[in-house]
């Protein structure tokens, strides 16, 4: 669970980042690709504890 979150926590930095400098515009897409796998796993993994 620490490594999923610290996938999220780095995403949403690569996304402040990229949005911030705009010579780093690839980090916006790299941290929205880190968010979005953290909550597709998070996702399931909360699924299938429910099951």
């Amino acid at each position: 669970m620490p490594l999923l979150i610290a996938l999220i926590v780095i995403g949403i930095i690569l996304l402040i980042v990229g949005g911030v400098v705009a010579t780093l515009k690839f980090l916006i897409w790299l941290g929205l690709a880190l968010v979005l796998i953290g909550a597709i796993i998070w996702l399931l993994r909360y699924i299938r504890s429910r099951a």
